[in-house]
Order: structure tokens, then sequence, then C-alpha cells
């Protein structure tokens, strides 16, 4: 049993991840819903990531959707906002970014408690619809269409007469939105920070794919500092005084190579071009030319052989046997 109850315009938002139906090429898809509490007015971002920096990024979108920013915005316990979790009565340890972005747009951070989906059943029903609506039946093929359908189903959303509240949504939000606090005159940029190990290569490998520095600038085995963001991995060097040392985009698919061929300037073997992991395999050979190019490759098929009588191994098994040489 709990009570139900609503609150003031402009003072909650409630946040919540959905997991979709992947891609067809595999790649999972990730929907992130932000929904005024007051009016129930929502905000959709769909991903491929659920990091540290996809996260926060889609709160500063949708608080520019919005126009401004809630009061407080209220989360379950997941590991972007909370640093560990603690046993029942004991003050829950934030994410230091969580704490630092939540200072730069002025709210306050609210945690639903544990095993009470209720407490922001705002947003979790929000997540229902929205997939009902926008992805029942149909197959996208990349995230940009999944956001253009949710879009285009957004203006049927908002001219809904909630059947909590009673009133058209839309209708509803214009007091929401007019109660937000401000938006700040520049966003906050979160970053994660990874530890990572140059390879004698000059490759650092971060999410199964692997970014190039200058080999001039590094040695094997050095340990650098990643700071990525959503469309970005920079890599610098650690100490009092960090120095960059290169700057990529992020790759979108695991397993890539995103690679500076200037970074491998004199650098022993760097006169062979560079092929990657993806370069095309030669055609392969038919019949007679297939047979004609391994005669060509190999200089030892046209060595003459010996021939023996079978006779002669028989004689040199039989000494074997006796113990002779």
């Amino acid at each position: 049993m709990h009570r139900r109850f609503e609150v003031a315009p402009g003072s909650q938002a409630q946040v919540d991840w959905g997991h979709e139906k992947s891609l067809p090429d595999g790649s999972p898809v990730y929907s992130f819903h932000m929904v005024l509490s007051h009016s129930r007015d929502p905000f959709c971002r769909y991903t491929s990531r659920q990091d540290l920096t996809t996260f926060w990024a889609c709160h500063a979108e949708a608080f520019a959707h919005f126009g401004g920013v809630p009061g407080e915005l209220l989360y379950d316990r997941t590991k972007t906002v909370v640093r560990r979790h603690v046993g029942r009565g004991e003050e829950v340890p934030l994410h230091p970014e969580a704490l630092a972005f939540a200072a730069h747009y002025e709210f306050a951070i609210r945690l639903a408690a544990a095993r009470r989906p209720q407490a922001k059943g705002r947003v979790e029903r929000m997540v229902e619809i929205t997939r009902e609506k926008v992805a029942a039946g149909r197959d996208f093929a990349a995230l940009e269409e999944w956001q253009a359908a949710w879009e285009e189903w957004l203006p049927l959303r908002r001219a809904k007469v909630h059947r909590t509240h009673g009133e058209i949504i839309a209708v509803r939000a214009i007091a929401d939105r007019a109660a937000l606090r401000p938006l700040p005159p520049a966003p906050y940029v979160v970053c994660e920070r990874h530890i990572r190990v140059v390879g004698k290569d000059a490759l650092v490998s971060f999410e199964a794919s692997l970014y190039s520095v200058p080999w001039t600038l590094v040695r094997p085995r050095q340990r650098l500092e990643l700071r990525v963001s959503p469309g970005e991995v920079a890599l610098y060097s650690l100490g009092a005084e960090p120095q960059l040392l290169a700057t990529h985009p992020r790759a979108r698919e695991r397993g890539s190579w995103v690679v500076d061929e200037a970074h491998w300037d004199g650098l022993p073997g760097s006169e062979r071009p560079h092929c990657g992991p993806a370069a095309p395999l030669p055609e392969p050979l038919a019949g007679e030319e297939q047979l004609a190019d391994l005669m060509l490759r190999f200089a030892a098929a046209g060595t003459p052989v010996a021939r023996r009588d079978i006779a002669t191994y028989d004689e040199l098994f039989a000494v074997s046997a006796g113990g002779g040489r």
C-alpha cells in the first residue's frame, strides 16, 4: 500500500532508463527518460550507452528541451548517481560527478527507497508507454530513426488528457515549465577519467578499441589518463601538470582503430602501409590459376626430390628394431 501524492509545478522530475530492442547489427539501444512530475511532460533520448558521460549529457539535453531545471531530481540507486551501496539506515555516498553536475545546475538529488518502484512511478510508467507507442511492431535501423519516431509521437502524447490529474499534459506543462529554474550560462561537461597503459605500438586500449599517441612523447608501459566525453577521447600524461598528448573522436563500435598516422612517423616499421584490423584480403584464385600461383610462391616446388626403393625404408626399420644405428 502507498499514498498517492502530487507535487508543485517545477519542483521535481523523475529519471529512469529503458532497455529497448537491439539494432539489426546487434548494437544495444537504451532510452533515457525524464518526466516533469507535476504535468507528466516527457523527454526521451535513445542512446547506445548507459555510461556516466552519456547519462549526464542526456540530462543537459532534457533541461534544454524543457527550458529549465527542476528543483529536485528523483533517481533509483544507479551507479552513475550512487558511489556505492550501503546498509539500511546509512547515508548513501553520491558519485562525485553527480554532485558536481547537480551543483552546477542547482538541483537537489533525491533517491528512491530501495525496492520501492512506485516512488518514481511517473517515469517508470512513461518508459512502458513510450515503448508501446513508439517501438511496438516496428524495426529501426539506426538510433536516429528511434529518435525521429519519438519526436513524431511526442505532440500526440502531450495532447492527451492525463488520467490522474485530468488535464491536457501540454496545458498543465505550461505552469510546470514556467516554474523551472533558469539554465546556467554554460553547460557542465561531464568527463570520465580512466588510467590506461601504452603498448609498444604507441596504442592505448579503451572499450576494446585502440587509440594512438605520438610515440616520441611516451614509452612502453607508461600509464596515461584518458578523459572521455560522449564524442571524444583525450589522452593526458600523469603528474602535477598533465600534458595533452592526443585527442580522438570516440569510437562508435568496439574493436575500432582510431589512429593518427602522424603519431607513428619515424617509428621502426612505419614505412610499411598501415592496414589496420579490417584490411581486405586478396581475392582467392581458382583452379589452375591458384596452382600456378602456389608454384611461383614456393621455390621449393621446383626442387628435385630423391627417389628410393621402398625396401630401403623396410631395411632401416628392421635395423632400428634390432638396436642398431
